[in-house]
């Protein structure tokens, strides 16, 4: 974007006293350039990204596309001669949860990855006479994410007015299930999802989903079609439908909708509104044609392989979901299955609480608090995707008052002490415990994987327990019982702490409870609300 025979003479990002300079001088037909960047990941948190790696010729649209999902992209610089960008988000709020999500799952841009860390700088100036390009595009999508026009400056067909908002999604190359929730995670990022219908169709997996908004079709689209949801596999292949609105008939796995929670469940195949099979029918936009009267059954099945992998660029919460996308753990140890925590509140951090609070997200095999620095523990998952999945979901909560934080280990397995070194109950090998969730295939716990909440899952309750006895037994972890709730066969209840803190502590605390009778208590978190 630089015209050689005008001298360039600054980009300034500005922070305070930090000043990174951007110069490009022409002498005697030669080109110097000279960069200098003081970004380091271990800057501190900032709302401006520096991006580094990326492959040539990348447009500004793709740039702009990792972060669309975080929230609204204010500006950006482009120093394609470097392979490098500058993203500037609107909060620094945002700019963290990016950062947090891509330090879980490496970004690709045009299938290369690329690296994303906090830039030196608080702020981005750019000299828009210079950057008309990359100005021109980020306006284009600004109007789209306001609301507005997009521009056609910007000379990006993906930016013209969204037709509809309604999508069709089909997806290519699909070697794990993708389920109704999964999609419903990873779209509503962009806007509210009013309405889903999935099917199959000539053996391909194919919904079509309603936002409440054609600006958020269109936000859906620019940033998720052609992305894959688990790593090399299940691409989304994204077009408008001509359809303005779905009919629904049926709240259940295979068609929800969002706007009346009142629809009965169906018998399990539900079939679609003959109006909108036949408006189907004239659907121009279809790629592989359109479903019949009849959504076909679409069975998970069970025992699929473990490789759950990048989701580029969703957002954590889509990440987690589509992780927790009813595919079965593996119960064999792979590589980068071991997690470093650190913050961790030392006085009160034990191998026993983390293998609990871990386990909720994989098999934990063994623990070791680092005997110099005990706020600080290794942690072995079964395999690298239980470890992704438990950091998704445990990155950034609060364990026993501190915010803990979570990341891959350059370690592939946790050492356990000599025999006969007493490193002081520092160390606990799980390998063999009773306590795994996910050793059984097929257990429905591979179903309700949910990040932290305040409404924790009940389970395995005798039938002599009352609700008081539960209220009080969870009042005494040192939390509040706000609501309660009996499941009809009284086995099972919903229990609401005031905070996911008091709920992440009674799930330490009673998770395995002897409630006498060989009962014993199981704890989840759920996705619920009472």
């Amino acid at each position: 974007f630089l015209s050689k025979g005008k001298p360039v003479s600054s980009w300034l990002i500005s922070k305070s006293s930090d000043i990174l300079l951007y110069k490009s001088s022409f002498s005697n037909g030669s080109d110097s350039k000279k960069l200098r960047v003081e970004d380091s990941m271990d800057s501190p948190p900032s709302r401006v990204i520096h991006i580094r790696k990326l492959p040539n010729e990348v447009s500004e649209t793709e740039v702009i596309a990792l972060g669309l999902p975080f929230g609204k992209v204010t500006n950006i610089l482009m120093l394609k001669g470097k392979n490098q960008a500058f993203l500037e988000l609107g909060t620094e709020e945002a700019a963290v949860t990016m950062v947090n999500y891509y330090t879980a799952v490496t970004p690709q841009v045009r299938n290369v990855p690329v690296f994303i860390q906090y830039s030196n700088h608080k702020e981005l100036k750019t000299d828009s006479a210079l950057n008309q390009r990359a100005q021109a595009v980020l306006q284009a999508v600004s109007a789209v994410q306001e609301g507005g026009s997009p521009s056609s400056a910007a000379g990006e067909s993906v930016l013209t007015p969204a037709p509809s908002p309604v999508l069709r999604i089909i997806i290519d190359n699909m070697f794990y299930p993708v389920t109704l929730d999964v999609l419903q995670q990873i779209f509503s990022k962009f806007g509210t999802v009013m309405k889903i219908i999935t099917f199959t169709k000539n053996n391909q997996f194919q919904a079509l989903l309603q936002f409440s908004d054609p600006v958020n079709a269109q936000q859906a689209k620019l940033s998720l079609d052609g992305q894959n949801i688990y790593n090399s596999c299940c691409t989304l292949r994204i077009d408008f439908s001509k359809l303005v609105n779905l009919n629904v008939k049926y709240n259940n796995d295979k068609s929800r909708d969002y706007t009346r929670p009142e629809l009965p469940a169906g018998d399990g195949q539900p079939p679609v509104d003959p109006s909108v099979a036949a408006t189907l029918s004239k659907d121009s936009t279809s790629l592989l044609g359109t479903p019949s009267g009849m959504v076909t059954s679409y069975s998970s099945g069970g025992g699929f392989p473990s490789s759950l992998g990048a989701i580029s660029p969703l957002s954590a919460a889509a990440a987690a979901a589509a992780a927790a996308g009813r595919v079965a753990l593996s119960g064999h140890s792979g590589p980068g299955g071991v997690l470093l925590v650190s913050n961790l509140n030392e006085e009160m951090v034990t191998p026993q609480s983390l293998f609990t609070l871990f386990g909720v997200y994989g098999d934990v095999q063994r623990v070791k608090i680092l005997y110099n620095k005990k706020d600080s523990a290794l942690i072995q998952m079964s395999d690298g995707n239980q470890a992704q999945l438990a950091m998704s979901h445990l990155n950034g909560q609060k364990m026993y008052g501190k915010i803990i934080r979570v990341t891959l280990s350059k370690h592939q397995t946790v050492q356990l002490p000599r025999e006969g070194l007493d490193d002081q109950g520092l160390t606990k090998d799980f390998t063999s415990s009773p306590l795994h969730r996910f050793k059984k295939p097929g257990s429905k716990n591979f179903q309700n994987i949910f990040p932290p909440s305040a409404t924790l899952h009940l389970s395995n309750i005798p039938e002599n327990v009352t609700e008081e006895d539960l209220r009080l037994l969870f009042s005494n972890s040192g939390g509040t019982v706000k609501a309660f709730k009996f499941f009809q066969d009284r086995k099972m209840a919903l229990l609401q702490m005031s905070t996911a803190e008091e709920a992440i502590q009674a799930l330490i605390d009673l998770h395995n409870y002897d409630m006498g009778r060989g009962h014993r208590l199981r704890v989840s978190f759920s996705k619920s609300t009472i």
